[in-house]
Formats: C-alpha cells, sequence, structure tokens
C-alpha cells in the first residue's frame, strides 16, 4: 500500500515535470525561432549593409540554422539532419576563430556550408516521402546552386549571404516558430508531419527560384564582360624600337562618324621602367586624307579618361568606343576636317598591367601612337597635332607635354589641353572616400600602383576585409554590367578600403611623382568644371596655382555649374571653346597665360 501511495505522489511530479519540460521546449523554439527570423529578414533585406554588422549576422545565422536544424534532429530523429545542424555551428565557429575574416573567407565558408548541406538534403530527400521529399530535393538543390557561385565568384557572396542565406534562416526560424505555437513535435504521426511541412514547399521552390535567379545574373555579368579578341595579341617578334606599327586593320563601328575612315592598330611603346611594351588605339582619319589624293590633315591626340583597369576596358574593344572614354565629339572633330588618334594605353586591349593614372606610361602610349598613326599607308596626317585629355586623360596630356621634347623630339605638339585633369594625385586619392563610388576609382589607383611599383605593397595600403572587394572591382569595366556588383560592393565596406591614410610612405611619394609638374614647351588649356564631385576645384586651383608658381604658362578656365562628364558633352561651353583654342593652335597664334 506504502508503495502504491508512493507511486501515486511520483507519477504525477514525472508528468508534471514532463509537461513543464515540454513548455519550456515550446518556448526555447519560439525564442529561436523568432531570433532566426529576425536575423534572417535582416540578412534579406540589409545585404548591403557595413561589412562587420554582416559579419556578425552571418555568425549568428548560422548558428540559428545549425541550432533549428539541430532541434529539428532531437524532436525528429535522422543522422543527415544532426550532421546539417552540427555543419552551419562549426562553419560559425570558422568564420570566428578566423583572424580577421574576410569577405573571400565568408565566400568559402558559406559556400562549402551551403554545397554540403544541399548534398544532405538531396540524399534525406531519398529516404523521405510526399512533399517532404520534394522540399529536400527543391532545398538542397538551392543550397548547391548558391553554395557554388559563393565559391565561383567571391563578391557575389553579400548576395548570397544577404538575400538567400537569410531567407533560408527566416524558413528554419519560421518553422520553429509554427513548431512551438502549434505544440506539434516528434509523436505526430508521419502523415500529420508531412501535411505540416507542405507549407515550406511554397517556400523553397521560391528560394529555387532566387538561386537560379542569382545564377543566371551571375553568369550573365560574367559574360557581359569584355574581352580584347586575337587583334591584341602581339607577333612572337616584336620591334624593339617605340612607335613602330606592328600591325592595322580597317575598323567600323555605329560611333566612327559619316565621311570618316578609322582603323584600329597595335603598336610598341615602354612602360613605366621603360621595358618594351604593347599598346593599341584607334585612328580616325577624314576621307580626304586617304588614298592617292590625299590632304594631310591636323591631328588631334585623344587621351581618354577612366574606363577601367583590365584589357576589356580598352575604347577600341568596348561597344561605345570613344564615348566610353567621354570623347563625345568625334564628329565635331571630323567636320572640322581633322584626324584623331587614340591611344588605348597599355594593359588596355593589350596584357596589362594597366598603369592607371602612372604619368610616364601613359604619355609614352599617347607619343607613340602618334608615331605609329603617322606609318599607316595611304594616310596623310599633318605634322601639327594638338593633345586633349579628360579626367585620367587629362593628366596624360598634361605628361605628353611634359615628356614630348625629351621622349619624342620629332614629334611637333602644337597645344595640350587638359579638361579636368587628374593632376593633383595626393588630393584626389585623399577625397575619394567622400565620393559615391569613389571606391571604384580607388581600387583602379590600388590595382594601378600596387602592380607598377614594387615598393608600393597592396596588402600595406588595403585592409584585409576589403582585399577581395578591390581585387575584384579592379577587373570590371565601368562599362561593364558587372560594375554594378562592384558599386553595390561598395556600399557594404563600412570604411575605407585603405588600411589607414593612403597619402603617406611609398604611395605618397609615387603620387606625388606622378603629378605633371615639369615644363611643357607647348601652350596649356587646363578646364574645370565648377560643379565637378570626383576631381575638385580647389585640387584643380593648387595644381594650377603651383605651375603659375614655377613659372609655367597655363590658359585656366572654370566653368559654372559643370561637373566631371557634363564638362566635356556636347554643347559644354568648355567644348565650344576647346575648338576655338585648338583652331588658334593650329594656326599658330598667341595663347592666353591666366597665371
Amino acid at each position: 500500500m506504502g508503495e502504491e501511495r508512493d507511486a501515486g505522489r511520483v507519477i504525477p511530479r514525472y508528468r508534471g515535470a514532463m509537461a513543464q519540460g515540454r513548455v519550456a521546449l515550446r518556448w526555447a523554439r519560439l525564442v529561436l525561432g523568432v531570433v532566426a527570423v529576425l536575423v534572417g529578414l535582416f540578412l534579406a533585406l540589409r545585404p548591403f549593409s557595413s561589412l562587420a554588422v554582416l559579419l556578425i549576422a552571418a555568425i549568428v545565422g548560422l548558428v540559428a540554422a545549425g541550432v533549428a536544424q539541430l532541434v529539428t534532429a532531437a524532436r525528429e530523429g535522422g543522422a543527415l539532419r544532426w550532421a546539417s545542424g552540427a555543419l552551419y555551428v562549426a562553419a560559425a565557429v570558422v568564420v570566428v576563430g578566423w583572424p580577421g575574416p574576410t569577405i573571400r573567407v565568408l565566400a568559402v565558408v558559406v559556400g562549402v556550408a551551403l554545397v554540403v548541406d544541399g548534398v544532405l538534403d538531396v540524399l534525406a530527400g531519398v529516404r523521405a516521402r510526399s512533399s517532404a521529399r520534394w522540399n529536400a530535393w527543391l532545398g538542397g538543390a538551392a543550397s548547391v546552386l548558391l553554395g557554388l557561385v559563393a565559391l565561383a565568384w567571391p563578391d557575389v557572396t553579400l548576395l548570397v549571404v544577404g538575400l538567400v542565406f537569410g531567407l533560408k534562416v527566416v524558413m528554419l526560424g519560421a518553422r520553429e516558430v509554427v513548431g512551438a505555437v502549434t505544440g506539434r513535435g516528434a509523436r505526430r504521426p508521419p502523415r500529420a508531419r508531412a501535411r505540416a511541412g507542405r507549407w515550406r514547399l511554397g517556400g523553397n521552390v521560391a528560394v529555387l527560384v532566387l538561386a537560379l535567379v542569382v545564377a543566371a545574373v551571375s553568369v550573365g555579368l560574367n559574360r557581359g564582360a569584355h574581352r580584347p579578341d586575337a587583334f591584341y595579341t602581339p607577333p612572337d617578334s616584336v620591334p624593339a624600337q617605340p612607335g613602330e606599327l606592328i600591325r592595322s586593320e580597317r575598323f567600323e563601328a555605329e560611333f566612327v562618324p559619316e565621311g570618316v575612315v578609322a582603323w584600329r592598330i597595335l603598336f610598341t611603346t615602354t612602360r613605366d621602367d621603360r621595358t618594351p611594351a604593347v599598346a593599341s588605339g584607334l585612328v580616325l582619319v577624314p576621307q580626304s586624307a586617304v588614298g592617292e589624293h590625299a590632304r594631310p590633315a591636323d591631328v588631334i591626340t585623344w587621351a581618354h579618361g577612366t574606363t577601367g583597369a583590365s584589357p576589356g576596358c580598352a575604347p577600341s574593344v568596348l561597344e561605345s568606343g570613344l564615348s566610353s572614354g567621354a570623347m563625345f565629339v568625334a564628329d565635331e572633330v571630323a567636320a572640322h576636317g581633322w584626324a584623331m588618334v587614340a591611344t588605348d594605353y597599355v594593359g588596355l586591349g593589350t596584357q596589362g598591367p594597366h598603369a592607371y593614372l602612372v604619368g610616364d606610361a601613359t604619355a609614352r602610349s599617347v607619343l607613340d601612337s602618334i608615331r605609329a598613326a603617322h606609318q599607316l599607308d595611304g594616310v596623310a596626317l599633318a605634322d601639327e597635332t594638338v593633345v586633349w585629355g579628360h579626367s585620367q586623360g587629362g593628366a596624360a596630356a598634361l605628361w605628353t607635354g611634359v615628356l614630348a621634347s625629351s621622349y619624342a623630339p620629332e614629334l611637333a605638339i602644337d597645344g595640350v589641353a587638359a579638361l579636368a585633369p587628374a593632376a593633383n594625385l595626393p588630393a584626389l586619392v585623399h577625397s575619394l572616400d567622400g565620393i559615391t563610388g569613389g571606391e571604384l576609382f580607388a581600387a583602379y589607383v590600388a590595382e594601378g600602383y600596387t602592380r607598377t611599383y614594387p615598393d608600393v605593397s597592396f596588402d600595406e595600403y588595403v585592409r584585409p576585409a576589403a582585399r577581395t572587394l578591390v581585387r575584384e572591382m579592379a577587373q570590371r569595366c565601368l562599362e561593364d554590367p558587372g560594375v554594378l556588383v562592384s558599386v553595390l560592393s561598395s556600399l557594404v565596406l563600412d570604411k575605407p578600403i585603405w588600411d589607414g591614410d593612403p597619402d603617406r610612405g611609398a604611395l605618397h611619394d609615387r603620387l606625388a611623382q606622378n603629378v605633371p609638374s615639369g615644363p611643357i614647351a607647348a601652350p596649356v588649356l587646363v578646364g574645370q568644371g565648377a560643379a565637378d564631385s570626383l576631381v575638385l576645384t580647389s585640387a584643380q586651383d593648387a595644381y594650377v596655382r603651383a605651375r603659375c608658381d614655377a613659372g609655367y604658362a597655363v590658359d585656366y578656365r572654370t566653368y559654372a555649374g559643370l561637373n566631371h562628364v557634363p564638362l566635356v558633352e556636347p554643347g559644354s561651353p568648355a567644348i565650344d571653346e576647346l575648338f576655338v583654342w585648338t583652331q588658334q593652335r593650329f594656326a599658330d597664334e598667341p595663347a592666353t597665360d591666366t597665371c
């Protein structure tokens, strides 16, 4: 009788404890589910928040996903689900423990986790039935696909982690919330569990569709990248003499004005360290300067603005051609009866590296393109040449004037016109942090200077967390569809790309070295938009003041209300005055000095 009374007291207490345990488990599942949903929504809706916040959210998401899988495994069983949960928790531990985790680390960890988890889901689907099988297969396929995208294209991990991994965490969290609210647990019969899982089918279909879209966009952006064809590959034997025409071929494109004959050319030049190199370019000649009765045409030598830093970014490769480098008035040049010689620079079109904003290298490409153009058969070019340039090309034009007398003394340079030139390089690089999209130009500088100068170390000047993004940005042309990823990626950076102040040490010395500060024998025109948000007017004022203080003549003109690109667009007063100024140079009229 005593044992029966003891049992009577123990069983209710046991049942009460079990009930309290189930209540506690439901609350735990509810809290876990809510946390997972909130973190997942943050990742999905704010994928381009700061890198530090993204890393924290990704770690919390990995842990939440792992714990949710482990709770489900404890409730419903299944070795594969145990393995999946352990995988996500292990991935979070790897990211936490990695010294200085970067986008590349996050790409590899999340990519591997998604691929392995997807494979586990597919295997689990083989044993499942009804909707559970389709849920496993659809979710597994989406995970594998997105994991492969993350591994193949590191900086797209921001999208994968944010949009897709975030939605996956939301779904796992929502499942826990529903289970906690309804009280459904492991004792449900199989059919009830199958019915309860059908709500996941729509979510898994949506995730798979999103995965297919991300993969298709990734492939499309990659295929949309511009690449030079076989014309730009030099022969095995290349002349050692700079300015030699290697090959030429007639060139047709929509941007070539009517009544103009065009060629693309390949010619020899030299790099910044004076080693031989090969560059490409375009030559546009009025029909009157071609053939047996040709009349020599005066020459405009065009140094283009920034198009990118990889071989596919040459204006002669890009669909928009000269306008990609801010030459919008080729038809007006032709209407004046002038020819145009436009180099691509070394490393654009031809093999890199491209010495972005390195003065000597770009100027030699400009001068050697003039030499090569004069070697075209059946083309009559006058000796008179005026150099034009904008932005990056504005600095190249100024450097062309500085180097002309020593590097190519046989060429007659009648004038140098630099519009919004990137001349004050230390000031320009310092200001990029405050400019929308400035990180893209900073990436070009980092890539160009660290690959040109051995004493400028990429790892010394670029933050570890930004290095993969910077490398990827530097490979995209401004005209590539993938540049959208670069712009969006730049928004994730919670700091500048630089590790400290870039205007220091070897980089500072090299930037200062590339300020075009030497004497220029020809008249110089510098045009500047007063509303320029990239090349700031204050920096240009300081550059011109320094030239004036050094005793050099400059015709400096500013234009109210004009930004960087509008300065050189058709209808700009700067362009109207440029044509008048150029006619005066060809007529050998006295130049104005505003110093």
